[in-house]
């Protein structure tokens, strides 16, 4: 028998791969990070093929990884993870320097930072792992690093579809094919108040799969708990990915 939900028990963290293509800058979510060797100091990353991503790593032979921090904004993860760099230039929104590869690299949300050449790669599929030797590495502050698993049970964030830890939610909606166009958060909004009534039911986001639970609101877009779905401002917007208010459908 294969039952996949095995795989979900495997642990990962939540970084920023970057890379660069002549002028160009681009970045990603990932959450398949990892050493590989400790002498020559090694790291591998696995890549969606489709990427830009990928496309830039294949093209300057270098990457960087920023070590993301538990209370990085699920904003700041949704510009990397659900918004393509061929449509939204993410590194004009993030801080970022220039690297000794010249990748870029993010030191906004990040507690360390890893660059690294590429020294091989292996094609798994739909991915390519790169695995690349450290060049420079930094530890930039004190924190704890986000894990997969705080995104998921803290954050009620999803893996995007181009991610290889990817599966569709269960008895809910999916991702849609393509990420929303890019929106900023509206500071001025202001949630409504809670109303008392029967159970609250949660939403989730049709295109990238984040349940908004009314229970737990919404901490970083300013939501108390105890807002029901259908008392958000009109202008609320998905806190991962953009999408407004009519692109959430009932959770089953």
């Amino acid at each position: 028998m294969f039952d996949p939900k095995a795989l979900w028990s495997i642990t990962y963290g939540l970084y920023v791969v970057t890379a660069r293509s002549g002028d160009k800058l681009n970045g990603q979510i990932a959450n398949t990070v990892f050493q590989a060797t400790a002498e020559p100091a090694r790291v591998a990353v696995s890549i969606n093929r489709n990427n830009l991503t990928h496309e830039y790593i294949e093209k300057s032979r270098a990457f960087a990884v920023s070590c993301l921090d538990e209370t990085t904004p699920m904003e700041f993860i949704g510009l990397f993870g659900f918004k393509s760099g061929r449509e939204v230039d993410k590194l004009g929104q993030a801080k970022h320097r220039e690297g000794a590869t010249g990748s870029p690299v993010v030191t906004e949300n990040a507690l360390s930072v890893i660059e690294a050449r590429v020294a091989d790669k292996l094609d798994v599929g739909t991915h390519t792992i790169f695995v690349g030797e450290v060049v420079a590495a930094e530890v930039l502050r004190p924190g704890k690093p986000m894990t997969y698993a705080y995104y998921q049970e803290v954050k009620r964030g999803r893996a995007p579809r181009a991610a290889p830890t990817y599966h569709a939610p269960e008895g809910g909606a999916g991702e849609a094919a393509k990420p929303a166009p890019p929106s900023a958060p509206d500071e001025a909004a202001k949630p409504a108040a809670p109303v008392p009534g029967p159970t609250m039911k949660k939403y989730v986001c049709d295109v990238c799969g984040y349940v908004y639970d009314p229970a737990a609101g919404d901490p970083d877009g300013k939501v108390p708990p105890g807002t029901p779905f259908e008392n958000l401002p009109t202008d609320w917007k998905c806190p991962v990915c953009g999408a407004s208010k009519d692109e959430f459908s009932p959770q089953d």
